[in-house]
């Protein structure tokens, strides 16, 4: 009986009785470039089977459905500063794009030696991409953490993340925007939905419209926060697992001895999909828990993430001066 438990075992261990797979968890993936050649990306976005990819240099670039890839210009009322991390960053098609051809666009522009955050609508003329008016202004950033992520609510209202400008003490300030996330009402009067924010620069809604952001810790302890109205998430008080009375400890944070650098995020198929630059790996996340599930690796400094509810796509972001790109990068991939 012993020999033949001891058999069992070296088949088993060699390989020679099937062992059962997982049947749960997040799959695994492999991923095929839509297009290369993209000059530090920032924001995807997509409509009618054609993708819009903002560059921080200041240009958009299109990808049509057969793959044609054009990068047009975008006139913009003040050039663009040139501090570490600035540039044209968020950026998010209308709801009623196909009609109006109009865009919200984030940017940090120079006034006077100070970087300063700008929030605008463009429009599209079929070919560029033109300032037509100015919602926010005068964020005063600094030389990073501007934050700079744009996204619509599922009932269409424009949301914000704006960063401290490496002035941490802002992040608890009431009468500043810098360390928040903010929304525009109908009529594009600001709200600050929270505080105590380093460098938050992703935002996504569940199936349920609860809203989650990343966020930049100081060196670790990056942050994925469920956000709620009126809440502060403590910085620069409290950071990663510290707690203190009205401030809001994470879902989940990468620990006091790991980096994500958290960007962009999606949901898809009920899971958080979160960007990590630093950690160059895409974050699989369980909501419900907060616990993280997979990191998907392999490409990179990873921008942001986009989901179209059949296929999950991202871009990495390994041109923009921090990383080491390969022959055609920057690239946006889809996932498989």
């Amino acid at each position: 009986m012993k020999r033949l438990i001891l058999l069992f075992l070296l088949l088993l261990a060699t390989g020679c009785i099937a062992q059962e797979q997982p049947t749960s968890g997040p799959p695994l993936y492999q991923a095929e470039k839509v297009a290369t050649a993209l000059k530090a990306p920032w924001s995807i976005q997509h409509v009618d089977q054609t993708f819009f990819i903002s560059e921080r240099a200041g240009a958009i670039v299109k990808i049509t459905q057969d793959g044609q890839q054009l990068r047009e210009d975008v006139h913009l009322s003040a050039p663009l500063a040139s501090v570490a991390e600035s540039g044209l960053l968020g950026f998010t098609l209308k709801k009623d794009f196909p009609e109006s051809h109009e865009a919200f666009a984030y940017y940090t522009y120079d006034k006077e030696g100070t970087p300063i955050n700008r929030i605008v609508t463009l429009r599209y003329d079929g070919t560029s991409w033109h300032e037509q008016a100015i919602l926010l202004d005068n964020i005063e950033s600094g030389p990073v953490h501007h934050g700079g992520r744009l996204a619509l609510s599922p009932d269409g209202v424009l949301y914000a993340t704006i960063g401290d400008g490496a002035t941490p003490e802002t992040a608890q300030d009431p009468a500043s925007y810098n360390g928040k996330i903010i929304r525009f009402t109908p009529n594009n009067t600001v709200e600050i939905v929270s505080t105590g924010h380093r460098n938050p620069q992703g935002l996504a809604w569940d199936k349920n419209g609860r809203l989650f952001a990343s966020e930049h810790g100081q060196s670790a302890n990056d942050e994925i926060n469920q956000i709620e109205t009126g809440n502060n998430y403590g910085w620069p008080i409290i950071e990663g697992t510290e707690t203190a009375v009205g401030m809001q400890t994470p879902l989940l944070t990468s620990g006091s001895n790991e980096t994500w650098a958290p960007s962009g995020m999606t949901f898809h198929d009920g899971l958080l999909y979160v960007a990590a630059l630093r950690g160059e790996a895409i974050l699989v996340i369980d909501p419900q828990n907060g616990k993280l599930l997979q990191e998907i690796e392999g490409y990179g400094r990873i921008r942001d993430v986009f989901s179209d509810g059949e296929s999950l796509y991202f871009i990495t972001n390994n041109t923009d001066g921090r990383g080491q790109p390969m022959a055609d990068d920057d690239a946006l991939y889809r996932l498989n």
